[in-house]
C-alpha cells in the first residue's frame, strides 16, 4: 500500500501505475490531464510512470462546452 496526494487529498492505494489508479478511482483516462510531482505528463509518458510513496498528482478532467 502506498500513500499519494491526489488533488490535494491523501489517498492510499495498491496501484503502482497511473491507468490502474484512474480505473480504481472511476476516472475516464482518455479525458484526463495529469500533473505528476509538479510536471505535466504527456499521455505517452503514462506507462513509464511507477507510482511511489509520497508522489503528488493533480488530475484535471477535459470537458467541452459552449
Amino acid at each position: 500500500m502506498i500513500r499519494l496526494t491526489v488533488n490535494g487529498e491523501t489517498r492510499e492505494t495498491e496501484s503502482w501505475e497511473l491507468e490502474t489508479l484512474f480505473a480504481e478511482m472511476g476516472l475516464p483516462s482518455p479525458l484526463l490531464l495529469v500533473e505528476y510531482n509538479g510536471r505535466a505528463l504527456h499521455r505517452s509518458e503514462w506507462p513509464s510512470v511507477k507510482l511511489a510513496e509520497g508522489d503528488r498528482l493533480e488530475l484535471m478532467r477535459v470537458a467541452a462546452g459552449g
